[in-house]
């Protein structure tokens, strides 16, 4: 059976700048961040990842193994509302794989809610999910990329709250939050040559996306809005992911990188 989730074709850049570099990828077990994991360990990346979904992570280890990687990925599982475990968790990683000079900051969640059925206690939870993790996982490897004078920060936001869709405001006010993140730090870590950059994606077709929130009157205005009239594929996301991290992104800070085909 045809993976939906696979883009048709792969024939990508190879960048020999990722061979070996560090990189920890957060919400890597599936969707978006799964395909950035293997993308990166194709690359011959050593790759970390943190997810709370261990079945998942177990998945994706398994087809990284059929690659014959380089460098085989490293899982930690961590719920990455749990700002010590993160913390813990990239520690390990630090002592597994070397000092890590690129993060991708992508793990979140898009449940669909209302305006109105939001309490104060399911507005943290959408901050803490989608916002404040990113900040404590710069935190946590920001030191050792200053010292090594190299680094490169991807956080993953969402092109939802620039086209105003309103069936999550919680996801879409924490993902517009990621901007300031990004805007703010590049500018503190710069003189040090670190980068800090946002990749958005539009409506990729992960299977999360496929079987929670897909219907073909969806998917119709979708492809009606792109300039390019086809599905969007976690694979092909990672490109501009893999071209941040590597040298070939090196005058490349404080951008929005838009992934959505051209969607208006």
């Amino acid at each position: 059976m045809t993976d939906p989730t696979a883009a048709p074709v792969e024939n990508y850049a190879s960048y020999p700048s990722l061979v070996d570099r560090t990189v920890l990828v957060t919400g890597g077990a599936d969707g978006i961040g799964a395909g950035m994991v293997e993308q990166f360990v194709k690359q011959g990346a050593k790759v970390g990842f943190v997810d709370i979904n261990r079945e998942r992570a177990e998945e994706l280890l398994e087809r990284c193994r059929a690659h014959q990687p380089r460098h085989e990925p490293h899982f930690y599982e961590v719920d990455l509302t749990d700002v010590p475990a993160l913390q813990a968790a990239v520690a390990q990683a630090l002592q597994d794989l070397g000092p890590i000079t690129v993060l991708v900051n992508n793990a979140a969640s898009d449940d669909r809610h209302t305006w109105q059925e939001m309490t104060p206690e399911y507005w943290d939870d959408r901050l803490n999910v989608n916002l404040r993790h990113y900040f404590f996982a710069i935190q946590a490897v920001a030191p050792g990329m200053i010292e090594a004078q190299n680094g490169s920060i991807i956080n993953i936001g969402s092109s939802s709250y620039m086209m105003q869709e309103d069936f999550f405001p919680g996801y879409a006010i924490a993902k517009s939050g990621v901007e300031g993140i990004t805007r703010t730090l590049a500018r503190t870590f710069g003189p040090d040559n670190v980068r800090v950059n946002t990749v958005l994606p539009g409506w990729v077709a992960t299977e999360r996306q496929l079987t929670k929130w897909w219907s073909p009157e969806g998917e119709e205005g979708t492809l009606h809005d792109q300039a390019i009239k086809r599905r969007i594929y976690p694979a092909e996301f990672a490109q501009m992911v893999l071209f941040l991290a590597a040298d070939d992104g090196g005058a490349c800070t404080a951008q929005q990188f838009l992934v959505d085909g051209g969607r208006r």
